[in-house]
């Protein structure tokens, strides 16, 4: 595991943070932040968690820190790489608690390291506002665990949301009856395959192809061959960001192009359209903003600006607001006490950066997006469970 204090980086780094001197450090808030760094969720942990973490550091202490009580008190970030391992997600868990008391722990990134992680979170009473795990376990995770909160929803709304946009195209008489699904073999993957095959089916489409493939893995030109050989008219992937982009240029090689392709987690990320180009265009993946609304524009400038990276158009929202949430809780309940911080959060609802968020059985409002598509250089959002802003998704040309 590695650790690193924000608070005790190199002084330049310091001042274009914004984040607390040493001198204050005595008296800071200390908040745990575990994610990748390496392994094959890093990546798509330094596009949606990482920078957010160190924006909502900056805006912070840029305001003078948290009101805790009529006291404000600078944040300072204890940070460890859990190395895309569940495993080392609950060592970090447990050593911020234990050894170096964090005050909150921010929750971790990705779907099965959440929920790996949640019991030592419950141990410890710490609150978890899950900014990227999507789960029809939400109520069983929340009975268990009730201090678990989840801001993106559900695998059977994400998957519906395909389904739905798949059957507006049909109906359109934009594409044919015939899916090809692939999914990594991951806690995501594997439960998105399992609710999205029979909404695939209970719609009327037909699966001709299927097929699962271990987190990870390098060589996806099987996987593309073989749905390809399948001549679907739609290439569903419940994919992670690795796979997303070696799905996509495989499928770019051999030819596999669908009038709608979809990858999932990973599609919305800059670097896509910055990878793919004009052939980006028309890709449907999941998630999406409404990318025209002054909110996302405003927060996406800032992220740029603090950062020097832009943030994706599905996630990195949902992240920054999560720990708007934990501040939002601390200042709301006057206190660090983790108890009276987590019953505020159950109890109230937040203004954040993806609007008001109220809770449904530990759910956002049960209003999130679940599918988005590049058009025109923007990944936009055109299905979700009751967002405003969506705009139609159209027939993919090729890759061109």
């Amino acid at each position: 595991m590695e650790r690193r204090t924000i608070l005790k980086t190199a002084a330049a780094a310091t001042l274009a943070l914004g984040i607390a001197s040493p001198a204050l450090a005595q008296d800071a808030l200390k908040i745990g932040a575990v994610g990748p760094k390496t392994g094959p969720l890093a990546g798509g942990a330094e596009v949606t968690f990482w920078p957010n973490v160190r924006l909502w550091a900056h805006d912070v202490n840029e305001a003078g820190g948290i009101d805790v009580g009529g006291t404000k008190r600078m944040v300072e970030i204890i940070e460890y790489d859990d190395q895309t391992n569940p495993g080392e997600t609950i060592k970090a868990v447990q050593r911020l608690a234990t050894q170096d008391e964090a005050d909150f722990i921010l929750a971790p990134y990705g779907t099965g390291l959440n929920i790996a992680s949640a019991p030592i979170f419950e141990r410890f009473g710490y609150p978890m506002v899950t900014h990227t795990a999507i789960s029809d376990q939400i109520e069983d995770l929340s009975s268990k665990f009730p201090n678990m909160y989840f801001l993106l929803g559900g695998a059977t709304g994400l998957s519906g949301g395909v389904v739905e946009v798949l059957s507006q195209m049909r109906d359109a008489g934009e594409i044919g009856n015939t899916v090809a699904m692939v999914n990594v073999a991951d806690a995501f993957g594997i439960e998105l395959a399992e609710v999205g095959k029979p909404q695939l089916e209970a719609a009327g489409f037909e699966i001709v192809y299927e097929s699962s493939y271990p987190l990870g893995t390098q060589d996806l030109s099987p996987v593309i061959k073989g749905a390809k050989d399948a001549n679907p008219d739609a290439f569903v992937a419940w994919s992670y960001p690795p796979d997303t982009f070696g799905l996509t240029e495989q499928a770019m090689i051999e030819g596999l192009a669908p009038k709608a392709f979809y990858t999932a987690v990973a599609t919305a990320f800059p670097a896509y359209a910055g990878r793919f180009g004009a052939a980006a265009e028309g890709v449907l993946g999941a998630g999406g903003v409404y990318a025209d609304g002054d909110a996302f524009k405003e927060y996406a400038a800032r992220h740029e600006a603090v950062t020097g990276a832009k943030p994706d158009y599905w996630a990195s929202a949902p992240a920054y607001a999560s720990f708007q949430i934990l501040q939002q809780a601390i200042e709301g309940a006057g206190t660090t006490d983790k108890a009276a911080v987590a019953e505020y959060i159950g109890n109230n609802g937040f203004d954040t950066v993806i609007g008001r968020v109220e809770w449904d059985e530990n759910n956002s409002n049960a209003k999130y997006w679940t599918v988005g598509q590049w058009q025109g250089g923007v990944f936009k959002g055109v299905a979700s469970t009751g967002r405003e802003g969506a705009v139609a998704a159209m027939p993919k040309t090729g890759w061109e």
